[in-house]
């Protein structure tokens, strides 16, 4: 293994070419770090191995400060994949401790392989198994029962799973009520939010716990906590028409020179999440079988709640994509019906929800409508909310009363009831003063009528 990391520098070369970096001192970059890591590797009699990497982590320490090692040791990282990927190596060894420890991040390795105790770093990269705790069979019986009934069950599940982790944690609690368990978990984070959640999975944990045990006791609804907790939740952004021509006129000029598809992308991305209302992973999940030119819908198949729908879209929406489907079949992506309809030219394959919220934060970020950095400022789930508040101002300057298509409304966003959507409905200035003038012109219309009154 070595003999080949050692002699077959051209690989090297392939790979940083096959990268395709715009910056020559970026390229050069790439080839100076790895021409170091493979001199070290000759270096040593044994194959390549967790220990010859941790020794060269400790060499790169004695001469650059610790961000720089994470860096190169992610470049190595890369690298040594794609040798894998070839068959030049048997396997990447920094990709076989993110499988063992479960973790995705190369730095949290490198952090772990240079600590004294080096053993119990990684290990305390392993998570805790999974329902292990004394209520942890409970808790995974009632998962099971939940979805054999057609429940999803995943955001239950995943706070369930956290309050498990922290029972494995503080064995001390085992045979205290409930009511004490929720309470010590409560503590463990000062936050509003957390405690919220703590009393959601206490009610959630109590019910299924008294199905076999009546004698367990109810953990109550606070609705003080829940609305604390509300009060500190970020409001939706309303974005107004100008910012949302913004947004698209700032996709269209998403600079891209390797993938000169991605601005129409990314443009075709914002216009269906705003125009039809879509949630995120609605949108990465379409398939190219999924759109209709000929009656100009598309399909949403199985989203929130286990809900498919059929949505009509305007005329310029289908205009677009029109064009996008040109210029994607142009790119070289498949045809076949099952194919994602957002096709990465890089990769071959479809968008996945991390890398597309990643994109198109960025460009709202570009459009000057998001601060750079911290989780702050507009989201791309607030252009639904916008969504719903500019279909209700449009129905009020038409003159139509929104209040019997509010169910139309519903069903076209996949909520289950009109309750759902009033959360989408946030009240701006301008629906006020629409809804408002509404509202007199009806006063006006009953107290000038015989019936109403009038002398």
């Amino acid at each position: 293994m070595n003999a080949s990391l050692q002699t077959d520098s051209a690989s090297m070369h392939r790979y940083v070419q096959q990268l395709q970096l715009r910056n020559p001192h970026t390229a050069k970059t790439y080839r100076r770090i790895l021409n170091g890591f493979l001199g070290f590797v000759a270096g040593h009699a044994e194959p390549l191995s967790v220990r010859v990497i941790q020794n060269w982590l400790h060499d790169r320490m004695t001469v650059c400060p610790l961000p720089v090692v994470e860096h190169d040791a992610r470049l190595v990282d890369r690298f040594l994949d794609w040798m894998a990927l070839t068959g030049a190596i048997q396997n990447n060894p920094l990709a076989e401790l993110r499988r063992q420890s479960i973790h995705p991040t190369t730095a949290a390795i490198v952090r772990a392989l240079l600590s004294p105790d080096y053993d119990s770093a990684l290990e305390a990269l392993r998570p805790p198994p999974r329902f292990a705790s004394f209520l942890g069979t409970a808790m995974r019986d009632y998962i099971v029962l939940m979805r054999s009934v057609g429940r999803r069950y995943s955001t239950e599940e995943a706070g369930l799973l956290r309050f498990d982790r922290f029972l494995q944690s503080r064995p001390d609690l085992s045979g205290k009520p409930l009511s004490a368990l929720v309470r010590a978990w409560t503590k463990a984070d000062p936050t509003a939010e957390h405690a919220w959640r703590c009393n959601q999975i206490g009610r959630l944990l109590s019910r299924a716990l008294r199905r076999t045990n009546p004698t367990i006791e109810r953990i109550p609804f606070d609705s003080d906590l829940e609305k604390r907790a509300r009060q500190l939740h970020r409001r939706p952004y309303i974005y107004s028409e100008e910012e949302v021509r913004l947004l698209l006129k700032t996709a269209r000029g998403f600079p891209s020179p390797r993938s000169p598809l991605r601005p129409l992308t990314i443009f075709t991305m914002l216009a269906l999440t705003y125009c039809a209302g879509l949630r995120l992973g609605e949108m990465i999940h379409l398939s190219l079988g999924d759109i209709h030119l000929s009656d100009g819908t598309i399909e949403i198949r199985d989203s929130k709640f286990f809900k498919s729908r059929r949505l009509p879209l305007s005329s310029s929406v289908m205009s677009a994509l029109r064009c996008y489907l040109d210029a994607r079949q142009q790119a070289g992506a498949s045809s076949e019906p099952s194919s994602g309809l957002f096709w990465q030219q890089r990769t071959g394959g479809r968008y996945s929800y991390v890398s597309a919220g990643k994109l198109l934060r960025h460009v709202l970020r570009s459009a000057g409508l998001k601060p750079r950095p911290g989780r702050t400022g507009p989201r791309i789930h607030d252009l639904r909310h916008a969504f719903v508040v500019n279909r209700m101002l449009a129905w009020y300057r038409e003159g139509i009363n929104p209040q019997p298509l509010l169910p139309y409304l519903a069903t076209y966003l996949g909520h289950k009831d009109i309750n759902s959507t009033l959360v989408y409905l946030t009240i701006t200035q301008e629906l006020l003063q629409l809804a408002g003038e509404r509202f007199r012109v009806f006063r006006v219309a009953v107290l000038g009528s015989p019936a109403g009154g009038a002398k």
